[in-house]
């Protein structure tokens, strides 16, 4: 088990990204201004309406020797995202109610699993959002063996066919899942802010009654 902290983007950058994403379809935008990249497979979906938006704290489980991703207690801060790679497996989940609690009470925005989760109606009566491929009621062997070594913390996973890195952002709402490298979340920050406010600009155009070719020339884009 290899557990370590990591860089996280400044703080203030973080409440930035969160106050962008309070606009419609945040995980759209931040993926436009990345020209289409950092999306996650489609299949990657909310347990219910809700979105996530903070820094990955990553957990790389074993394929075919699924164990709860418990570890990643020890490392997760207030505002994290806890990222899990299941190899995608979706007839066993790695998460559940009990679990979504405790992280929960870490302060947690939720967690992103390339797998499978369980307890959904505990979930989200917690307000605890996970998003997953997959609900099943199968569980790992973790309750009967009570091992939970073979599990790797804050290393580069992939999940919903990208890869992902201890701190880079997340961004998760109802319609998907963007990821943003550490190393851009900044210069995507600016883009995204822009593109926000400038779809948000049109909207009230077409409230006024623009024409399309009246929104074209002036913003360029629909």
């Amino acid at each position: 088990m290899n557990l370590k902290d990591f860089p996280r983007p400044d703080a203030k950058l973080i409440e930035a990204y969160r106050d962008v994403a309070q606009c419609y379809s945040a995980s759209c935008v931040f993926a436009d201004v990345q020209r289409r990249g950092g999306v996650m497979h489609s299949g990657m979906k909310p347990i219910f309406r809700a979105k996530a938006v903070g820094p990955a704290v990553t957990v790389k489980l074993s394929p075919g020797d699924l164990q709860d991703p418990l570890v990643a207690l020890h490392v997760a801060k207030p505002g994290d995202v806890v990222v899990v790679d299941a190899g995608g497996e979706t007839e066993t989940s790695v998460f559940g109610g009990l679990m979504g609690s405790l992280f929960k009470n870490l302060g947690v925005q939720g967690a992103v699993i390339d797998g499978a989760c369980r307890d959904t109606d505990e979930l989200r009566d917690l307000g605890f959002v996970v998003f997953s491929r997959a609900v099943t009621a199968r569980g790992t062997h973790t309750m009967f063996s009570g091992r939970k070594d073979d599990v790797q913390v804050n290393v580069p996973v992939q999940c919903g066919g990208i890869v992902v890195n201890a701190g880079d952002m997340i961004v998760a709402d109802e319609i998907g899942v963007t990821v943003v490298p550490f190393a851009d979340v900044e210069s995507v920050l600016k883009l995204a802010r822009e593109q926000a406010d400038r779809e948000e600009a049109t909207r009230q155009r077409i409230k006024q009654g623009r024409t399309f070719e009246q929104l074209l020339e002036e913003f360029g884009r629909i």
